[in-house]
């Protein structure tokens, strides 16, 4: 039986980055991002397995929601994924479709998220006694009627007793996808972060304990640089006052 809720928490996690193919192992899933437009009913992702060896799993969907703690991931019958058991031959692909159950129009757009659970094969070897189960997680997007609405983020810096964070607010209609932040202080430009940060989905706040020596003063406004859902753009960060 499932969880009613899955932390999204594993040994191995493979997560649809800025890249164009997520590869792990020698699984290969595209696209990393699912946008199902609003009169879609089913859309697909392709597995690939350009190994020697055959390839399990169990593919499952999830809706995914975020709090103060981070991406949640509880149990839908929403969409569902055919087939949810997966048998990819050497050097073949397997089809994946995800199907909606309700054909009714969404007024916002709802994120969900595919996880991908490999299953070892039965005479599979453990190395030093641990078997190794990859995951890997691909989101989906149902976007609403309309126009694809814009993610609006606001940005801000905080001290923590374990080091600056980076909190930003999505006030928007759209998720945001972060990464490459760049922060411009005192004539110097600092690298928060090098490649995927994380998603902001609408209407919520995400932070991120980010790489900034503790010790550096940082007096707002700030000029932020970053890579939203893929372009490049710039914004302010404030600077909360310490506590």
């Amino acid at each position: 039986m499932l969880p009613t809720k899955l932390r999204h928490t594993v040994l191995a996690t493979v997560m649809a980055s800025l890249c164009a193919v997520v590869q792990a192992a020698s699984l290969q899933i595209s696209p990393v991002t699912v946008d199902m437009p609003p009169d879609a009913n089913a859309v697909g992702i392709t597995l690939s397995n350009p190994g020697a060896k055959p390839l399990y799993g169990q593919v499952r969907v999830f809706r995914w929601g975020q709090n103060d703690t981070g991406d949640t991931l509880d149990a839908t019958q929403d969409i569902a994924a055919s087939p949810p058991l997966i048998q990819v031959a050497p050097h073949s692909d397997q089809l994946v479709r995800l199907v909606r159950q309700s054909h009714d129009a969404v007024s916002t757009e709802q994120s969900f998220r595919v996880l991908i659970d490999e299953i070892p094969l039965p005479d599979a070897a453990a190395a030093n006694g641990v078997t190794i189960r990859l995951r890997y997680s691909v989101p989906i997007f149902i976007h609403p009627n309309g126009a694809i609405g814009k993610p609006e983020l606001s940005w801000q810096l905080l001290r923590s007793p374990q080091g600056w964070l980076l909190r930003v607010s999505n006030a928007g209609d759209r998720h945001g996808q972060i990464g490459e932040v760049k922060l411009l202080a005192a004539g110097r430009t600092l690298i928060l972060n090098k490649g995927l940060l994380g998603y902001v989905l609408a209407g919520h706040t995400q932070q991120w304990k980010i790489d900034l020596d503790p010790g550096v003063a940082l007096q707002g406004p700030l000029k932020i640089q970053a890579n939203i859902n893929g372009q490049s753009s710039g914004a302010v960060a404030t600077v909360a006052a310490p506590h």
